[in-house]
């Protein structure tokens, strides 16, 4: 029998999902699939990976999802080009449906991929799931890619429509009629964690659901205390991996609250930007800030990782994240702006920790937020601000709640002291930079 393959990438839900649907109003019976991207995970740092422990829990649920609705769901661990050859041979396969992803990496892949399928006479259709607006379909007047959020925000609340963000109809098409279950054990035993050489780490796990609704209602008061555990939504996690619809969390945003609907937004933004300009996922976007001449100090670089600085809002937020995965947007911000303008060290440094350290770790999110806070990128703070810890301190925890949580040996003789001074750091780091930039031109 012919079948249609869904390959589930980020987008690990059945409700709400536009590739999916499309598969199950195909007309053939489909068969979901997950492939555990050897490519990928022969790069993570550690045998015990919370996000690979999350993807994994989230995948045997589809499975089991798929088995009661009278389905099969594939499982495969290797290269995504090995695994589908092997399964175009294996099964009658007529199409190959998945959604969209705009990293450098999954764009080349599933160019190969779509070359694959081709050669092999298999149909390969993409979808727009994982954002509203996608690629150029928000553009300036004159044409160019928007560098100015603004702008880019203005033009993107005035085409968004309550149409846009209603849900496709995956989940009520996901039934026995429209599945294929492979018989005679064809399906395989899926991959276990231990199978594939790495061991569970569980750290922050997110709520499964939308936020409750007073949460969204006083985001914008309560988004920059970090001491608060319900302060923000703590949904990027859920966004990353495609738990949650980008439509079901953005109608609730629009609803309740539009600070939290500009701020889903930037996601849109950022990987617009990536797709547009891939090399800044390891280039700064500016010319001009490309051959900066870094300190990139190891022992500093260290003691931030490990939140020894000597300033408690930046060693507090390193702290939580390593122990959690998890990091507030306003404290992502303060240590982000101490490495690279305190510490002076290149912003590709601490890109590639947060890479290795974030549950909800996006490449598009993370880059254009480290080259904004280094002032290196398409949009960027400018490379002469350099906010003081303290002074953020003071601002978002000012009783220090947040700081003694993660921090208790803050003001006793075991804390130390600052690793550099705020004003000398300063200096430093603008007046390099200033050097930088006049030498480039």
């Amino acid at each position: 029998m012919r079948i249609c393959i869904f390959w589930h990438r980020r987008d690990l839900r059945t409700h709400d999902n536009a590739g999916l649907a499309a598969a199950l109003a195909s007309g053939l019976p489909v068969v979901p699939l997950f492939i555990y991207d050897k490519d990928i995970l022969d790069h993570l740092p550690d045998r015990a990976d919370a996000r690979l422990t999350f993807i994994y829990d989230e995948v045997e649920k589809l499975a089991r999802e798929t088995e009661a609705a009278g389905g099969t769901f594939l499982a495969r661990y290797g290269q995504p080009l090995e695994v589908l050859e092997a399964l175009v041979k294996e099964f009658e396969v007529a199409t190959v449906h998945a959604n969209e992803d705009y990293e450098p990496y999954a764009t080349e892949r599933d160019n190969a991929v779509a070359r694959l399928l081709e050669k092999h006479g298999v149909d390969f259709y993409l979808y727009k799931d994982q954002v509203i607006f996608a690629k150029d379909e928000i553009m300036t007047k004159s044409g160019t890619v928007p560098k100015v959020f603004g702008a880019y925000l203005k033009t993107y609340t005035e085409k968004l429509t309550d149409e846009m963000l209603l849900p496709y109809g995956s989940a009520g098409d996901f039934t026995k009629a429209n599945l294929h279950p492979l018989s005679n054990g064809k399906a395989g035993p899926r991959p276990t964690l231990e199978s594939m050489g790495f061991e569970r780490l569980e750290q922050y796990v997110p709520v499964a659901d939308l936020p409750a609704e007073d949460v969204v209602r006083n985001y914008h008061h309560t988004r920059n205390t970090p001491a608060l555990q319900n302060g923000t939504t703590r949904i990027s996690v859920q966004l990353r991996f495609g738990t949650l619809s980008v439509r079901q969390v953005m109608r609730q945003a629009k609803a309740l609250n539009q600070k939290l609907l500009a701020e889903i937004i930037w996601r849109d933004f950022f990987m617009m930007l990536l797709w547009h300009y891939p090399n800044t996922a390891t280039e700064s976007y500016d010319p001009k800030m490309r051959h900066i001449d870094y300190r990139n100090n190891e022992d500093e670089f260290q003691a931030w990782c490990e939140g020894r600085t000597g300033y408690p809002l930046v060693d507090a937020g390193m702290r939580e994240l390593n122990q959690t995965g998890y990091l507030p947007n306003r404290v992502r911000m303060t240590v982000a702006g101490f490495l690279v303008k305190h510490l002076f060290i290149d912003w590709r440094w601490g890109e590639r920790y947060f890479a290795d350290k974030l549950l909800d770790y996006e490449l598009a999110n993370n880059v254009g937020n480290w080259q904004w806070m280094a002032g290196t990128g398409a949009i960027s703070a400018p490379w002469f601000r350099v906010y003081s810890p303290d002074s953020q301190l003071e601002k978002v925890d000012p009783e220090m709640k947040y700081v003694k949580r993660w921090v208790p040996e803050v003001g006793t003789s075991k804390y130390p002291a600052p690793i550099v001074e705020h004003k000398f750091a300063r200096e430093r780091s603008v007046e390099a930079i200033r050097a930088a930039r006049i030498a480039a031109v």
